[in-house]
């Protein structure tokens, strides 16, 4: 595992561990329930380890009927692995599947190489993109999560030196108890600090509930800041590469006559570690609060229905698989597979084909969206005083004004559609 070996510090091990130009195996060991995803099983294990700046050197595949309590995989697929680092120079093995302590430990003894999984992959990358404080302090605290039960590993050395595993106050043994206390502390303090980011972060989303609130979900590189960039010229970051930025963008998407508020969020990703998910959740309140989800799809990917697939069971693990969703299928300027883009079609009837790239489908985008804000909002025919300009321009701010009739008596009639959040505060200015 790698892992620094010393004293606890107030540091998690991937503060320490850098992957930059290391060459690397990975492993995919499929099960018989395993859900085939795309052409090639390894693809999406390949594209997070050039994220997180390592060089695949090669690629091993074992078909398991049930996995070694010891070693994940059978023990000659463990010895083909060894062999293919003494040739290759790998310095990690990376596993598409999540490992226990124990079963890393072995490997990493009989490969002669550091063994990492899925998990600690993912984690990895997210360490390297944290920007804030709040996805620091998110992306710590599921660091220090999945390192307290590996914690017996990193101090066996020590009890190695004294020869015996078994031996009662031995230093490791003394070592990892203070370690484990320390790390007990620590997730403690992160969760406290946490949950403080989080309320200030929910106070700061219901905030912006004047406006109809869109988010953009999505399987991690399927196009969302692109889209979100087309859409309103923020200059969001957008990377062909996983998890390019961890930290929701909210700014303001103007429609042709409504204005609302457009949120781009974390990508998804299958198996993403429940750790990640449950420190992730402020993050995503966005999600929790938007009036209209935008799901985005990559449709030119292999393996595009099986992401769908992966979004949704984050979104029912977050409880927010009762928004309203429109399904944005984007980059269809590369889709070559057009069955499967049929299919998705049949799947999910509202739906809209985008290129984020060349702009084909935006306007059609903004016209649905707006048909849906619309949907939401309340028909009003009212006739007042035509000096009631507060009024007039709070109707024009925040709603769409169908028809406008002025009449002899200095009055004016007003057909409009306006949102029903709107619509207390516009009486009283009818009635004031």
């Amino acid at each position: 595992m790698s892992t620094v070996t010393g004293p606890m510090q107030d540091t998690t091990f991937l503060d320490n561990l850098s992957y930059t130009a290391q060459p690397a195996v990975l492993v995919s060991a499929i099960l018989p329930d395993d859900v085939k995803f795309g052409d090639d099983p390894l693809d999406e294990l390949s594209a997070l380890a050039d994220t997180a700046g390592l060089t695949v050197v090669g690629r091993v595949y074992q078909n398991l009927k049930q996995i070694s309590p010891r070693t994940y995989i059978g023990s000659g697929k463990v010895t083909e692995i060894a062999q293919l680092v003494a040739q290759t120079g790998a310095k990690v093995v990376v596993f598409d599947n999540e490992l226990r302590a124990n079963q890393q430990k072995a490997l990493e003894e009989e490969i002669k190489a550091s063994v990492i999984d899925r998990t600690e992959l993912i984690l990895r990358i997210f360490h390297q993109h944290a920007r804030t404080r709040q996805a620091k302090v998110q992306v710590a605290l599921a660091q220090l999560e999945y390192e307290l039960p590996r914690l017996k590993n990193l101090w066996s050395h020590l009890e190695r030196q004294r020869g015996s595993l078994s031996a009662v106050g031995g230093a490791g043994e003394r070592q990892i108890e203070t370690d484990r206390r320390l790390l007990r502390k620590r997730i403690h303090r992160m969760q406290e600090e946490l949950d403080v980011i989080n309320r200030r972060r929910k106070i700061e989303v219901e905030r912006r509930s004047e406006l109809f609130q869109v988010a953009i979900v999505g399987y991690t590189n399927a196009g969302k800041s692109t889209l979100m960039n087309a859409l309103t010229n923020e200059g969001v970051l957008a990377e062909d590469k996983l998890f390019a930025t961890l930290d929701t963008r909210t700014c303001v998407w103007k429609l042709p006559d409504h204005k609302v508020l457009l949120s781009d969020t974390v990508g998804f990703i299958r198996n993403l570690p429940h750790r990640l998910v449950a420190s992730f959740h402020a993050t995503l309140e966005e999600v929790l609060q938007a009036d209209l989800l935008l799901h985005v799809v990559d449709a030119s990917h292999s393996a595009a229905t099986e992401m769908v697939a992966a979004v949704n069971t984050v979104l029912k693990e977050l409880g927010a698989d009762d928004r309203r969703v429109l399904m944005v299928f984007n980059k269809i300027d590369l889709v070559r597979d057009q069955p499967t883009l049929t299919h998705l079609h049949n799947l999910y009837p509202d739906h809209i084909d985008v290129s984020a790239v060349t702009g084909v489908g935006l306007r059609e985008l903004e016209r649905r969206v707006q048909e849906v804000v619309e949907e939401r909002e309340t028909r009003i025919d009212w006739t007042f005083g035509a000096g009631n300009g507060r009024l007039m321009a709070f109707l024009k701010q925040h709603g769409k004004i169908l028809e406008m009739d002025f009449d002899d008596s200095d009055r004016v009639r007003v057909r409009a559609l306006i949102e029903p959040r709107f619509l207390g505060q516009a009486q009283a200015l009818r009635d004031a």
